[in-house]
């Protein structure tokens, strides 16, 4: 069924919290060039987050590739949306805080099985950090658990936003409705983030999508009942900190 898409005013009269940002015109609307400038500053995130470098322990480089892959799509929007970084993230209410931790260990326990099944259909890569905090000292791997939140905000970050862009396009443009244009929107934004992770798991196409898709999914479902990218990030940060710290001692 085709539709419309949805003011704000309608959204206020429903009672609900506030819905996604921008595909409906609040805080702002943006133009066509505006949303391509936006899309293009992900793209040089994502270049800084593949290519940079700095010598150094590794969890220096993670920590500047993190900064500059949440900061610079962070920095465009706020220059090109005024008022709409502080509508991604919000105050952690508590119980926005408890749906993170619940998220975060359903999705431990569902990359644990999904990975275990892929793996009986095909070979499957590990992810590399794994061994590189496994063979760090305590104070190395303190500052690379550190170093993972910015860049996981910033994966976060890299998800929301063509997520919204395919929001206001499927609404405005092609005139879907917003359920429908919800489930487009997250399956695209899906299989950008599994195209993300290829190069670090051996550009394996099946376990990505797959894997590292499922996952993404799961840990959308905060950002996409709260609106809120504080409560996705959360849940993001504790899932890959229960997930490397288990390699670890595992391996």
């Amino acid at each position: 069924m085709t539709g419309r898409s949805v003011t704000t005013d309608e959204v206020s009269t429903r009672g609900q919290a506030p819905d996604f940002p921008l595909y409906a015109g609040d805080p702002v609307r943006l133009s066509g060039r505006r949303w391509g400038v936006l899309m293009a500053s992900v793209l040089v995130a994502v270049a800084c987050d593949l290519f940079v470098t700095v010598p150094g322990p590794a969890w220096l480089a993670l920590a500047l590739r993190g900064t500059l892959f949440a900061g610079i799509p962070l920095v465009t929007l706020h220059l090109v949306a005024p008022g709409t970084v502080g509508r991604l993230f919000q105050r952690l209410r508590p119980r926005a805080g408890l749906l993170a931790v619940g998220i975060a260990v359903a999705n431990v326990v569902v990359s644990f099985v999904v990975g275990g099944l892929v793996s009986v259909l095909v070979e499957t890569h590990p992810n590399p950090m794994g061994g590189t905090i496994a063979a760090q000292g305590v104070l190395d791997r303190a500052l690379t658990y550190l170093a993972m939140i910015p860049q996981l905000v910033g994966e976060e970050i890299f998800t929301v936003l063509p997520l919204l862009a395919v929001l206001t396009l499927a609404t405005t443009v092609w005139h879907l409705s917003r359920r429908s244009s919800l489930v487009l929107a997250v399956v695209v934004s899906t299989l950008l983030f599994a195209a993300l992770h290829l190069p670090t798991y051996g550009w394996n196409v099946l376990q990505c999508v797959l894997v590292i898709g499922t996952a993404r999914v799961v840990l959308l479902v905060p950002y996409l009942l709260t609106k809120n990218l504080a409560a996705s990030a959360t849940a993001h940060v504790l899932n890959d900190w229960a997930l490397f710290g288990s390699a670890a001692i595992l391996g």
